[in-house]
């Protein structure tokens, strides 16, 4: 870890008032995320190295770097180079004081941590600073290593692997929802009532009953008050598989114009949860008939629907893609589960500086949603970003606890991610930012996100590697 004086945190009184070892960072969203100024560390993992370095060497440094001030400062009324070593102190002080801490402080730090054999994986914290000229400079730094993790046992947890088979019905949805978006919805010009097949086209209001209700002089009305449910120019299908059986009663056999009351009793595992378990009192109008016209499936459909030549390969294709996204997402499902339960046997303690990144990166990414939803840089500040960083802690707690045991057992398992699976994913990254590759290979090797890539395609790997191996 190389670290510099600026990627520490000085948290004594003095160094409140310098502003060179405070730890800054750039966010794309220009929002404020509450950030402590000394960030808390895990005790189960905090380490503390004390440092003295001479006054003779103190006094060294800053000579030094006063120099070197004086050979470059341009200053009114002075000759270059001539600039009173006094006069350079006192204009620079800030500066030379910063060089000084990046000469003395980062250097005596790391030759401190290699004698302790210790690794940390946090800012360290300074403490207790105290660096003057001619005076013995003297600080306390205290920072996180990793944890020992043992997974001995890790190859013993098991997951059922999930039947990936496409079913006829789940088939005929991605059908449907293919042929649903080149489909045309026309009216129905006869005077007749509507029938199966047909698409009612209705305005409605439905009021929640309540459990409790109340006696007055204009009724029977609910105790507390809901919000009605109203609808405008809505298409139903009749007898269709998704249409509730009491909206298929109540419409089929009506006519455009017809006013209707019914009631509706939601399962309690209906999927709009506001309605699940509800009974819902309507009142709809039918607005008129509307018919859907689907194209024919044949050979011209399945041009227009990419390179197929005729609508059986079309229909291949559509199964076999619908199939292997089913899969997928079972399989990654299967994965979450088996890395749940390997979260679970092994305890160990987590740096909370890990636990922080991981929240600030859930909480840009969601920041990133809302602002592709329209929320403005304004509102954004007026969220409780305290609240949203203790609701992300849990989350964050498990997925940095993932990483450190994936990253355990690939050691284990020896999993390695080449340099050409690296190429390849760079090359997939560069299409879809439209960024030359280059560029966007040398901009992720200076900020590290190279090997935070590497990192996490390991990872990847890794999970894969487990579910193979432990999934029956």
């Amino acid at each position: 870890m190389d670290l510099t004086p600026t990627e520490m945190t000085e948290t004594n009184e003095a160094a409140e008032r310098q502003p060179e070892a405070a730890n800054t960072h750039d966010h794309e969203h220009d929002h404020d995320h509450a950030h402590q100024h000394a960030p808390s560390l895990n005790p189960e993992l905090t380490r503390e190295i004390e440092v003295e370095v001479g006054s003779d060497e103190v006094s060294k440094s800053f000579r030094t770097v006063a120099k070197r001030y004086q050979k470059l400062a341009r200053i009114p009324g002075f000759r270059a180079g001539k600039v009173p070593e006094s006069l350079i102190r006192t204009k620079f002080a800030k500066e030379v004081r910063q060089e000084v801490l990046e000469s003395l402080v980062s250097e005596r730090f790391r030759k401190a941590i290699n004698e302790q054999k210790l690794r940390p994986v946090s800012e360290p914290q300074l403490l207790d600073m105290q660096l003057a000229d001619g005076q013995p400079l003297k600080f306390k730094a205290a920072f996180e290593v990793a944890p020992e993790i043992d997974v001995t046992g890790y190859d013993s947890v098991r997951v059922s692997r999930p039947d990936a088979a496409l079913t006829d019905d789940e088939y005929a949805a991605e059908l449907n929802r293919v042929l649903d978006s080149y489909s045309t919805v026309e009216p129905v010009e006869e005077d007749r009532a509507l029938v199966d097949g047909d698409w009612a086209e209705i305005q409605f209001r439905g009021e929640v009953k309540d459990l409790a209700q109340t006696v007055t002089e204009e009724g029977v009305q609910n105790a507390s008050t809901q919000a009605p449910i109203t609808g405008e120019d809505v298409l139903i299908e009749i007898g269709g598989k998704n249409t509730l059986a009491a909206f298929n009663d109540a419409l089929r056999g009506a006519k455009p114009g017809q006013e209707l009351k019914f009631e509706v009793d939601y399962p309690a595992d209906f999927g709009e949860r506001r309605l699940a378990g509800q009974t819902v009192s309507y009142d709809v109008t039918v607005k008129g008939i509307k018919h859907k016209s689907y194209p024919e499936r044949d050979a011209e459909f399945a041009k227009q629907l990419g390179n197929y030549e005729s609508w059986d390969e079309f229909e291949s294709k559509l199964r076999e893609d619908a199939a292997e996204r089913k899969k997928s997402a079972l399989d990654n499902s299967a994965k979450d589960k088996l890395l749940g339960e390997l979260i679970a046997r092994f305890q160990f303690p987590v740096p909370e500086s890990f636990v922080q990144q991981q929240i600030e990166a859930r909480l840009d990414r969601g920041l990133r949603a809302l602002a592709q939803q329209g929320m403005s840089v304004e509102d954004m500040r007026k969220l409780d970003f305290v609240r949203l960083r203790e609701s992300q802690r849990d989350q964050a707690i498990n997925e940095v606890k993932a990483s450190m045991v994936l990253d355990r057992i690939a050691e284990v398992e020896g999993v390695t991610v080449s340099d050409e699976d690296v190429d390849r994913e760079l090359l997939m990254l560069s299409i879809q930012s439209r960024e030359p590759l280059e560029a966007l290979r040398e901009r992720l090797s200076k900020d590290g996100g190279l090997d935070r890539i590497r990192e996490q395609m390991r990872r990847e790997k890794t999970g894969s590697v487990l579910y193979e191996k432990l999934s029956a």
